[in-house]
């Protein structure tokens, strides 16, 4: 299994476009066979979404899905920072 935590900080000014496309983002991954877990957790303007995959076949199918490109095209102005991306392994 592959964790993933991807953070995303809104400007403020744009908080509710980055809300709109995260939710879509999220809403079309959750569909996906290798998909365990794609969870959003928000606080004020930042986006936080912790991911579970099967295996790394299903992580790279996901990773060229035409949403999630479209996602990170359309996100690159709308955020504070540019988008964290975490991999990790559960260590306890």
């Amino acid at each position: 299994m592959i964790s993933i935590t991807a953070i995303i900080k809104s400007k403020q000014e744009n908080l509710e476009e980055v809300k709109n496309l995260v939710h879509n983002l999220v809403t079309q991954t959750k569909n996906e066979e290798a998909c365990i877990r794609y969870d959003l957790h928000t606080t004020e303007n930042v986006f936080i979404i912790w991911e579970e995959w099967k295996d790394q076949a299903g992580l790279d199918i996901h990773n060229n899905q035409p949403y999630l490109q479209d996602f990170i095209k359309q996100s690159e102005s709308l955020v504070a920072t540019p988008i964290l991306v975490y991999k990790t392994t559960q260590s306890l």
